[in-house]
């Protein structure tokens, strides 16, 4: 499943004077009491560009185009998982990352010089395909080549992500999270749906081949990731060394957006692994995490192998689904998100969490015929993407409603790190598992991945949320729901 948003228990400590977002900007600006409204409204305009420009690199870098790139070099399901899992187990090096971000007076120098790396390293894997057309290196020496880019980009990006998500997470207001992105990822979703399928076209159509025609959008994919950093330029920057001495929180009034100080009670050790260790509600939200990337990853990245290995599908038309995915995807974010400031994020994720549970057993007996092309794997792509975005809209709350405000990068860097070693280790163990014998290969890992990815829903029913409904309110609300289900019978 392809990872934003803020609201802590800080939020609810005693209140002591408030500062100026503008404090705590990388360059010195004048000391008004708040920011304007419209450079929070030009920040999350600006972050939202970003987001459709970045959708446009990763279509090129990950994902089917991807995965049919592999498949057309000969990987193998092993290579395939090992490749697959870089991009999660790299997240080990955030808690890094966050140290080093903290101690920068800039986010957005922090995140161009981090991201802007991992982007143009792409540039060497168009090398790697020229040389190889031209016969100058094999297919495996490609592979090796896509491993190592794959890696290193990963690993700058890991690098900035937890001090990015900690930038916007400021900027967005508290109120507006679950709408904004849910928006924000909405037209990620739809550079997708526009994006996915003309690709594939491209790929499948190139006169030169598909290895050719990928290489010209991996080409178009770094161009666009360029411009996506460059939209970063136009939001409110911040001072990571400002923000952890004030411990901020953006909230609305009228005209401005002003961010308050919070009591030393929101963040009561000084010693930042010492406060992670203590709090109990993050630690059980890591151990749900955790379970259910291992779970979730044990399967998802063999789907696209599946059909295009087993089943013998074109790219085109697995990219065809792709975009159907994200379709389903767009239309339901807004839902989430609008529904997760209401209820909260727990509810949904337990009872969404069910069906993103059985799904992998939905692939059992899909074969190369009429209907199976061309009814069930677009509706098992429409479930798959209007549940992941329930899911990772509220994954992504929740991280940020569990994590106090003060040293929040640590925090998002911590779960970042443990979540995506989990999923890393749960694709290796996929790969495995899909070359096997014993369980049948890849038909039988859709099987195991569906038991421990609802054996992974049980820790979340222990993890607090802010103005989320608690155990009991939510049994009574299904009660309800099965009472009215029933009587409208």
């Amino acid at each position: 499943m392809e990872s934003i948003p803020l609201e802590t228990a800080a939020s609810l400590a005693p209140k002591i004077p408030q500062i100026a977002i503008s404090e705590l900007a990388a360059t010195p600006a004048p000391s008004p009491t708040a920011i304007k409204k419209d450079a929070i409204r030009t920040s999350l305009k600006a972050s939202t560009m970003d987001a459709v420009f970045a959708a446009v690199f990763s279509i090129t870098t990950t994902g089917i185009l991807l995965s049919n790139f592999l498949v057309e070099l000969g990987a193998s399901p092993i290579i395939f998982g090992m490749i697959c899992s870089i991009p999660m187990v790299v997240n080990l090096i955030q808690p890094v990352g966050a140290y080093l971000s903290e101690r920068t007076t800039s986010r957005f120098r922090y995140s161009l010089l981090t991201h802007g790396i991992a982007r143009v390293l792409w540039m060497f894997l168009i090398v790697g395909i020229i040389a190889y057309t031209l016969g100058w290196m094999n297919s495996y020496q490609l592979v090796v080549v896509t491993m190592v880019i794959v890696l290193l980009s990963n690993l700058l990006g890991g690098l900035g992500s937890a001090s990015w998500l900690s930038w916007v997470a400021m900027i967005v207001p508290r109120q507006l999270r679950g709408r904004y992105f849910g928006l924000r990822t909405s037209a990620a979703s739809l550079t997708n749906l526009i994006c996915v399928p003309l690709a594939g076209l491209v790929v499948s159509k190139w006169p030169g081949g598909t290895l050719q025609g990928y290489g010209i959008l991996v080409f178009l994919g770094i161009f666009a990731g360029v411009v996506s950093i460059g939209c970063q330029h136009f939001q409110v920057d911040m001072n990571p060394v400002m923000q952890n001495a004030a411990a901020v929180t953006p909230t609305d009034s009228k005209n401005v957006i002003e961010p308050q100080l919070e009591s030393v009670e929101s963040s009561p050790h000084k010693n930042v692994v010492q406060g992670i260790v203590n709090n109990k509600n993050f630690l059980m939200f890591l151990f749900y995490f955790s379970s259910w990337m291992l779970a979730f990853n044990l399967s998802a990245p063999y789907f696209n192998l599946y059909m295009l290995s087993t089943l013998k599908l074109d790219v085109s038309l697995v990219t065809l689904y792709s975009s159907i995915q994200a379709g389903a995807n767009l239309l339901m974010l807004i839902l989430w998100g609008k529904l997760s400031d209401k209820i909260g994020n727990r509810i949904i994720l337990i009872s969404v969490g069910i069906l993103v549970a059985i799904a992998p057993l939905l692939w059992l007996g899909v074969e190369v015929s009429f209907f199976d092309i061309w009814v069930w794997l677009p509706l098992i792509h429409i479930l798959l993407g209007g549940t992941s975005a329930a899911v990772d809209l509220c994954n992504n709350n929740m991280q940020l409603s569990v994590a106090p405000v003060k040293q929040q990068s640590v925090y998002f860097a911590i779960a970042a790190a443990i979540g995506g070693a989990s999923g890393a280790l749960g694709t290796t163990i996929g790969g495995f598992i899909a070359q096997s014998t014993f369980f049948g290969g890849i038909p039988g890992l859709f099987v195991v991945s569906a038991l421990f990815r609802l054996v992974a829903l049980v820790p979340l029913l222990f993890v607090q949320e802010q103005r989320g409904l608690s155990l009991t309110q939510i049994i009574q609300t299904l009660w309800i729901f099965r009472k009215k289900a029933v009587q409208t019978q």
